[in-house]
């Protein structure tokens, strides 16, 4: 009998000792926290999902994309493209919506793009035969090679047209590797290439197999798709992007250099066309993940950037929500959202007054699930 009521006293313990947040929520990380799982394994019949990507739509809705793995958290396989929606600012979400699927085939790497102008939202995206892996890709012994596809959708992604296949237009025949973001695009909202469609892509050549980001962009509201040029230096990987102040560009990576735990940056004041050459972060730390990156604008002589990932030298942990002021020279604000294992992310702005964040996250491991997390830009620009 006393072993019973001390068992009951440890549940009651437990109880007590967790917090349940409502959707959308802002929190305050600890060791405890209970994240808001929008995706968890098993939903919708998927192992595992990973590589959230988001955007905030004119229209007021919360599109939260991400790759739905059919057999396990791995790269390679079976590995659909999915989306859930919100109409109330993360409070309530649409169930799993399957984007692209394409037999056993890998689907992934989402960039969703809205086109202001015309309302219509673009989701640029990578394809590969789901028996190869990345480094047969690499080294071209696989089934197929990598290849860029394009989707639409003109009613606020509740459908989708059929993906087309933009590989020859925007992929040299010596690249081997190709990752579109992944988190979201932009589209330009100032200067001389206002209306510009852009999406971050990182790639690998032959024979040298050296690693370079570039951009990829439309200019005709993604009827056609264009090529930018490489960075000047390699040692790049994974990459997000936003326009800074007068319409310029950064493109904000992931660093290569497996022994430096420093995002890298560079800039384009010609749309994308061209870059400076790459500088180094010491600010933005990492454990070699991936990060997203995004601008707010109130007004034309005013822009907030606001950039997202695992602020730890060693492990995926601690996933970070900063803000400058200055495009990028400095780093004054910042919010944990969670201290715990914590990997790739993205960030949305919801009407104007609050960050909506998207990201992989788990009191055991960081790929436990994907959570969504709201934080008020005002409370974050006092931190």
């Amino acid at each position: 009998m006393k072993m019973h009521w001390f068992k009951y006293l440890l549940i009651l313990i437990a109880i007590a000792g967790t917090t349940v947040y409502a959707a959308g929520q802002s929190v305050q990380p600890s060791e405890n926290t209970q994240l808001n799982y929008i995706y968890k394994p098993g939903d919708a019949g998927y192992s595992c999902f990973r590589i959230p990507a988001m955007i905030a739509t004119e229209k007021g809705s919360l599109l939260a994309f991400a790759e739905g793995r059919k057999n396990d958290c791995g790269d390679s396989g079976d590995i659909d493209l999915v989306l859930r929606r919100s109409e109330d600012g993360g409070k309530t979400w649409s169930p799993v919506q399957v984007v692209w699927s394409d037999s056993t085939n890998t689907c992934g790497n989402p960039v969703p793009i809205q086109d202001i102008s015309t309302g219509k939202i673009w989701l640029v995206s990578t394809w590969n035969n789901g028996q190869d892996h990345e480094k047969q890709i690499r080294t071209q012994t696989g089934r197929d090679g990598r290849r860029i596809f394009i989707l639409s959708s003109d009613d606020e992604g509740h459908s989708w047209s059929k993906p087309k296949e933009i590989t020859q237009e925007v992929k040299l025949p010596d690249w081997t590797w190709y990752a579109t973001g992944p988190c979201h695009g932009l589209q330009i909202a100032n200067g001389k290439f206002k209306g510009r469609l852009v999406v971050p892509v990182n790639h690998v050549e032959l024979p040298s197999n050296k690693n370079f980001v570039h951009i990829i962009y439309s200019d005709d509201h993604g009827a056609t798709w264009k090529l930018g040029n490489n960075t000047p230096q390699d040692g790049t990987n994974e990459v997000t992007a936003a326009e800074l102040a007068g319409g310029n560009i950064m493109l904000n990576i992931r660093n290569a250099d497996r022994k430096k735990h420093t995002r890298l940056y560079t800039t384009s004041t010609d749309g994308g066309q061209t870059w400076a050459n790459l500088q180094t972060d010491t600010t933005l730390i990492e454990p070699i993940c991936q990060g997203s990156l995004l601008n707010l604008s109130p007004s034309k002589n005013k822009n907030i950037l606001l950039f997202s990932n695992p602020a730890d030298v060693k492990k995926r942990a601690n996933l970070t929500l900063r803000a400058s002021l200055d495009d990028g020279k400095s780093w004054p604000y910042k919010q944990v959202l969670f201290a715990g294992p914590s990997a790739y992310s993205d960030i949305a702005i919801y009407k104007k007054k609050q960050v909506a964040c998207l990201y992989e996250a788990g009191n055991a491991k960081a790929y436990d699930g994907i959570a969504f997390q709201v934080v008020g830009l005002k409370g974050l620009l006092k931190n």
